[in-house]
């Protein structure tokens, strides 16, 4: 019964982005080819009367996704943050989802928590207010403790949100298969690679437990980052779909008018985003990967505080260090070192020039560093590299692309405190720091050190592995008959 359900939910799907003049829109951000968007059109309009009306005052994009339902305003979030799949102009119109969103009924949150916790929602706090905020997948609640009096968050995930994206999820399978099958253009953007990150960010966000690890993990790495805060967990109020933590007062990091009112320095501010985002990526490799305005808030003494922890991030230390050494290539303008570290880690097929790579890479970052400061942009770099590494048979590094994704949303947070901010200038001490510790004779002793650590652990089992070895190459098993080929012998009778 999938594939009718699936064809079912697709038509709705059409029919609600027709209905709400939201198909035009999107077709256009993708830059569809005519054959396809005639065959979605003429698909789509007969069932126009079957999709959802939507708010008529929001963007046609926003008034569909929302009007579809959670999953539908989660794949939007995360679009939004992807504006080289779905254009820069649709992904400002996207952005509107990461704003409040309407709140299911206090009543089932309530007996959500007595479900998970075990326990009456009134013998565990003293007060439990109406939802604070509300999003695709969960909404909070300000509550205070009955033992203590202190202040908390509670989230709780919406009633019957597995279901929803389990039957969503399997619809948007569905589609893009679809779309993958007529429009063999369409593949470049990898529609089912898409659906598939999406998935898997979505079933994380699910169980509330793996988050409470994420943002305990989160805090104990940034405990001794200046300004910068995570609220604290309270493990015995979480489980799987309930998640209690500090309470947090604050301005949220879009407030721009206020921020100016209370006093901060923005553009501090906007340098700490940027250092801070790359601290943990390049220094911990772990780092938050859903870091848009919403997702920040400044505290009274100006300390960045982050919130929602169901997208993290994790590098690998090699990446880490090739990362570091890209940027900080672009940076001293050192395309040729760039291109190496390219060769090096494999990103970049061995029998490809390396002088004409480093030539391609010094017209992505000469046009972009003649800029005025205001205009440098990290995610205008990405994007031109993007199209330099495709040419030169570069596949999809799948370790970087939240890493990537992030670094646009951030640089976009920088930017709404302080429109000026040379990204350039405010990442260099990260990145100079982080290749000084990483590159130096410290790390590489510190390196020498932990092979010293793994072969000492293996130490007892290193002969008998060596002779298993010696004992494979001296006697190689001999090669499987194909089964396709008839016996030589038969051959010679046959003759």
């Amino acid at each position: 019964m999938r594939g009718p359900h699936n064809l079912v939910r697709l038509i709705r799907t059409g029919a609600t982005f027709e209905r709400t003049g939201a198909m035009a829109v999107v077709l256009d951000a993708m830059d569809a080819p005519k054959p396809l968007r005639v065959a979605i059109r003429l698909f789509a309009a007969p069932f126009r009367w079957l999709g959802y009306e939507g708010d008529p005052a929001m963007p046609p994009a926003t008034r569909a996704i929302t009007a579809l339902g959670p999953a539908y305003i989660k794949f939007g979030q995360i679009l939004s943050t992807r504006p080289d799949v779905v254009g820069d102009e649709l992904a400002v119109q996207l952005r509107v989802l990461q704003d409040s969103l309407p709140p299911f009924p206090t009543a089932q949150a309530k007996r959500a928590i007595a479900i998970e916790l075990g326990q009456p929602v009134d013998r565990l706090f003293s007060e439990f207010s109406e939802p604070v905020a509300a999003a695709s997948i969960a909404q909070v609640h300000r509550a205070k403790l009955a033992e203590t009096g202190e202040t908390v968050a509670v989230k709780v995930l919406r009633p019957g949100i597995e279901r929803a994206f389990r039957r969503d999820i399997e619809a948007f399978y569905f589609a893009a298969r679809m779309i993958e099958r007529l429009s063999p253009a369409s593949r470049r953007l990898r529609p089912v690679e898409v659906i598939a990150h999406f998935e898997s960010v979505v079933l994380g966000e699910l169980d509330l437990r793996l988050e409470a690890a994420s943002a305990a993990e989160f805090a104990a790495n940034t405990a001794r980052d200046e300004g910068f805060d995570v609220p604290v967990l309270r493990w015995h109020l979480s489980g799987r779909r309930v998640m209690t933590m500090g309470w947090v007062d604050g301005i949220g990091a879009a407030e721009v008018a206020q921020i100016d009112a209370a006093g901060h320095d923005r553009k501090r501010l906007a340098a700490r985003v940027l250092q801070l985002f790359l601290a943990h990526a390049l220094r911990d490799g772990y780092f938050h990967g859903d870091m848009h305005q919403g997702n920040l808030k400044v505290g009274p003494d100006g300390t960045l505080i982050a919130l929602d922890f169901g997208i993290m991030g994790r590098i690998d230390e090699y990446t880490r260090r090739v990362y570091a050494e890209i940027i900080f290539g672009f940076i001293r303008k050192d395309y040729r070192r760039v291109a190496e570290v390219h060769f090096e880690a494999g990103y970049v097929p061995a029998d490809r020039d390396v002088d004409a790579f480093a030539s391609a890479l010094r017209a992505v970052g000469e046009p972009i560093f003649g800029m005025d400061a205001s205009r440098i942009s990290m995610a205008r770099l990405l994007n031109y590299l993007f199209e330099v590494t495709e040419r030169f048979g570069m596949e999809t590094r799948t370790e970087l692309i939240l890493l990537q994704r992030t670094m646009v949303v951030v640089e976009g947070v920088a930017r709404t405190l302080d429109p000026h901010i040379n990204i350039w200038e405010a990442s260099r001490p990260v990145v100079e720091d982080y290749i000084r510790e990483s590159i130096g004779p410290k790390a590489v002793a510190r390196d020498l050190g932990r092979t010293v650590q793994v072969l000492s652990r293996f130490g007892p089992r290193l002969p008998a592995l060596a002779e298993a070895a010696l004992v494979r190459q001296s006697h190689p098993e001999p090669e499987p008959r194909r089964r396709d080929l008839p016996p030589i012998g038969w051959i010679a009778v046959g003759a």
